[in-house]
């Protein structure tokens, strides 16, 4: 049996943070420790288990987030590394969708980042209980107490340390443990053998008023503890554990630990608190979706003895083995060789092999079981975020949701020989990274590939050349701009055709208006009395919605927009889907002009941190990049953050530049923010070609 029947020794948990936080240093001594690896993995080295990809060496981030499992205290911990970097938040987004814990790293010096709120965020969309890791308290700067107010006032959560430093920067060798009131400090180089010491002495005085306030805090979330503490009993430390627990799993507190991954000191006690605090697939609420026939809920255990539902994730492809389909089972065992129904698609998949992955490396397994994660080889149409159950017993699980791409680039094979090779390439890592997307323009006949930022694309454009071995031209990036309507405007659209036989007939009537950014597109039948009979009316949508893919303004796609089917007619033997299909599009080229429309553009919202001596230039910079600045902030003791928002049509090439206004030592992070209407004088530039 490879099935782990005993459920509550699983923990399922990410590593997520901003980028350079130390995720990936942090999981090799973790990987370390527990005895998968015999001696530890350096980023800078490029000797990393988890980073195992060239371009990850290479570039010393991580790219593709890489899941392993290793025990600990006799559990077994299926861990996630995640990327830090905003192009790659696809890889964080779709990890936390299947995980039962997160382990968030935060840098002691910087604190909380941009990313780190980002990341935050996704885990509060998911209910994905946390412990946190203020790491590289060795760096000078490092202050514990100012990270913790941090997360309190940027992140909206309330953190609890559950231990003290002892010693900051070229000072720090270890921690008091606040629930059993003892110190360690770590002596030899790998920090393997923790030395327990009594509390020093000028610690302790902070270390009590800092236990008693982790006790009021925990007593707070429960109130049997609540009676306890205000009739003055004492709080055990098991009872401590078990409350702060049960308050960490419903997400009232998060525990806060300190530690130096780099220098191996901290991680035990980190991977102590992953047992402790962290859930079980047991502990998390149960999964639930609809049955596909019915559209009713439906609610799957995590249970041996429940019918098998899980969830493909994350898609890769070998150079080995082909294409691996990362699952989540949730609930059932999942069995190599037997066949499951892909819901999603409708489509009957044999289980090929199944594999217990260990980053790029793999051990076979025959079956695993509810609650447990794994890696199945054979899959030739399941795809990201669709369901795999028993096929008498179909459940759909909610699907996951990504960001769409802000940046374009052309690209077209050198020769003819990579032209099937490119195609082949494309649809291999689409299928594998839904925020990457190929389209071919049909004005142009050029292939367009879209991604969330230019290192994205980069690291792709790469993979293509190693990888896949293609040669391609690759054209400057382009802006992926939409377009809206900024009034209501009323519309016909009448399809006639005449024709020997049996003619073809479809006419409607539209009202399009404005909605409010972010709604996309919604359709409304307001059809009264049958004018358009109802199996016309999903066609009529269905070519509205296809039209609205080229705008009028520049031919970008129209978004936020609102089109209620008002009237029609029909002729009861010359109508047809079809025609009434093309009806819609017609509808939409002749009131889309008539509706004032206007470009949008995507604006990025940008973190600039560097010395305060550098902040005038990098202000009047951004200032000329038509950036709004929204704020400054003292980041650490010298350094500046300057926030602002800025179109990314100006923000190419930025790293450079700030490189050198600030001679090398500004940094700056970017990310997605909106989309908001382009000035009519960059517009008009824009449309004539000048502007990129």
């Amino acid at each position: 049996m490879t099935v782990n029947t005993d459920l509550a020794k699983i923990r399922n948990i990410g590593i997520i943070a901003h980028i350079d936080a130390g995720k990936t240093t942090t999981t090799e001594r973790v990987l370390y420790y527990s005895g998968r690896t015999y001696r530890i993995g350096n980023v800078d080295d490029g000797t990393t288990v988890t980073d195992f990809m060239a371009q990850e060496r290479e570039r010393g981030i991580t790219i593709q987030s890489a899941a392993i499992t290793c025990k600990w205290q006799g559990h077994q911990i299926n861990i996630i590394d995640t990327p830090g970097h905003i192009d790659f938040t696809a890889e964080v987004q779709r990890s936390l969708r299947v995980l039962d814990g997160g382990v968030v790293v935060f840098d002691a010096v910087a604190g909380v980042e941009p990313q780190s709120e980002t990341v935050w965020r996704q885990a509060d969309r998911y209910g994905v209980p946390r412990v946190c890791f203020v790491n590289k308290m060795d760096r000078v700067g490092a202050d514990f107490d100012r990270t913790i107010d941090m997360i309190r006032e940027r992140l909206g959560a309330h953190p609890i340390a559950v231990q003290l430093p002892i010693g900051s920067e070229r000072e720090f060798q270890g921690a008091v443990d606040l629930i059993e009131m003892r110190a360690w400090i770590y002596t030899d180089e790998l920090g393997a053998l923790p030395e327990e010491i009594a509390i020093p002495e000028d610690l302790v005085e902070e270390a009590e008023a800092a236990r008693e306030l982790l006790v009021e805090a925990v007593a707070e979330t429960d109130d049997e503890l609540t009676l306890q503490y205000l009739e003055g009993e004492a709080i055990s430390e098991a009872e401590l554990v078990a409350g702060l627990r049960q308050a960490t799993i419903q997400g009232n507190l998060v525990p806060v630990l300190c530690g130096s991954s780099l220098k191996n000191k901290g991680v035990q006690p980190l991977l102590d608190a992953v047992i402790a605090y962290l859930p079980s697939p047991l502990e998390r609420p149960p999964i639930s979706g609809l049955d596909p026939k019915t559209g009713e809920t439906v609610t799957r255990y995590t249970d041996f003895n429940e019918p098998t539902t899980a969830l493909v994730f994350k898609i890769i492809t070998d150079p080995y083995v082909g294409r691996l389909a990362y699952v989540r089972v949730y609930s059932g065992v999942l069995q190599s060789g037997k066949a499951m129904l892909n819901v999603t698609r409708n489509r009957k998949e044999r289980i090929g092999r199944l594999m217990r992955i260990y980053a790029e490396k793999r051990e076979e397994i025959k079956e695993i079981g509810a609650g447990d994660i794994a890696a199945i080889i054979g899959l030739k149409h399941s795809f990201t975020g669709e369901t795999l159950t028993n096929p008498g017993a179909a459940i759909l699980l909610e699907a996951i949701s990504f960001p769409e791409p802000v940046i374009s680039v052309a690209i077209e094979p050198r020769t003819k020989a990579d032209q099937d090779k490119l195609a082949d390439a494309l649809n291999r890592l689409s299928d594998e990274d839904p925020t990457f997307q190929v389209r071919v323009d049909e004005n142009t006949g050029q292939t367009l590939i879209s991604g969330m930022g230019e290192l994205h694309l980069e690291v792709l454009i790469d993979r293509m050349v190693r990888e896949f071995r293609v040669s391609a031209n690759v054209g400057k990036p382009q802006v992926a701009y939409r377009e809206t309507i900024t009034q209501a405007a009323d519309a016909e659209g009448r399809f006639v055709r005449q024709t020997g036989g049996r003619g073809q007939f479809g006419h409607v009537k539209v009202r399009f208006e404005p909605l409010e950014t972010g709604s996309g597109f919604v359709f409304e039948n307001a059809i009264v009395g049958g004018a358009v009979p109802r199996e016309f009316i999903k066609p009529v949508q269905d070519g509205i919605r296809e039209a609205l893919e080229g705008g009028s303004v520049g031919g970008y796609p129209i978004v936020d927009i609102k089109a209620t089917l008002y009237d029609g007619s029909y002729h009861e033997v010359d109508s047809s889907e079809m025609a009434f299909r093309i009806a819609g599009s017609l509808a939409v080229r002749e009131g889309i002009p008539r509706a004032k429309p206007i470009l949008l553009e995507p604006v990025m919202s940008v973190e600039v941190v560097a010395p305060e001596e550098y902040l005038g230039d990098i202000i009047g910079d951004l200032n000329s990049r038509r950036g709004q600045i929204e704020g400054l902030e003292v980041h650490s003791k010298g350094m500046q953050a300057v926030h602002a928002a800025a179109p990314l049509a100006e923000m190419f090439g930025y790293a450079t530049r700030l490189r050198s206004v600030t001679q090398g030592r500004g940094t700056f992070t970017m990310e997605f923010s909106r989309y908001d209407p382009v000035p009519e004088s960059v517009a008009r530039a824009l449309l004539r070609g000048v502007y990129t």
